[in-house]
């Protein structure tokens, strides 16, 4: 889960506007796509906001696009044209660091590895589990093998390159 050069250049222009928009940064996509890049801001409420039950507004994502689009245009950070887009993380949110993990103890994740796990028929790059635990170099998931036992498997944290939260109802 580690950043970009270009994205960690990215967010530290542009967390300052978020912020200023009582909302705060929860991550930053940034896609070249030819003449023309993506760059896909998601924003959260703030903690002591979700706490009340706030959640991000169409009138939050409309004002970070307005201060955002203001002081990428004073940077000029991207070269050509770029489409903006803001939004929340959404109820299937990706994860962009790993202290964001630790709210979400005891929920379903799904993980792209960079690495292979497992061995023999077990190898696998994609693992879906209850996140079980977490510290500063690895987390543990239940999932099951094969055999449709449970397994806790434990996973580096720099062998991790997207996760996901399992929206369950």
């Amino acid at each position: 889960m580690k950043l970009s050069t270009k994205v960690a250049e990215l967010t530290q222009i542009i967390e300052p506007a978020v912020t200023a928009c009582d909302v705060s940064l929860w991550g930053i996509e940034f896609v070249p796509q030819g003449r023309r890049s993506l760059l896909r801001i998601y924003i959260e409420a703030l903690p002591e906001d979700r706490a009340e039950g706030k959640q991000v507004t169409i009138e939050d994502c409309a004002a970070v696009t307005h201060q955002v689009g203001g002081v990428l245009d004073l940077h000029d950070p991207i070269a050509g044209e770029y489409l903006l887009e803001v939004s929340s993380p959404g109820l299937d949110r990706a994860f962009f660091s790993a202290e964001q993990l630790h709210d979400y103890v005891g929920q379903t994740l799904s993980l792209r590895l960079i690495h292979a796990i497992g061995q023999g028929s077990d190898k696998r790059r994609k693992v879906t589990g209850e996140l079980v635990n977490i510290d500063e170099h690895q987390l543990t998931v239940k999932t099951e093998n094969d055999q449709g036992n449970d397994q806790l498997l434990a996973i580096e944290l720099d062998n991790i390159d997207k996760a996901n939260l399992v929206y369950q109802f």
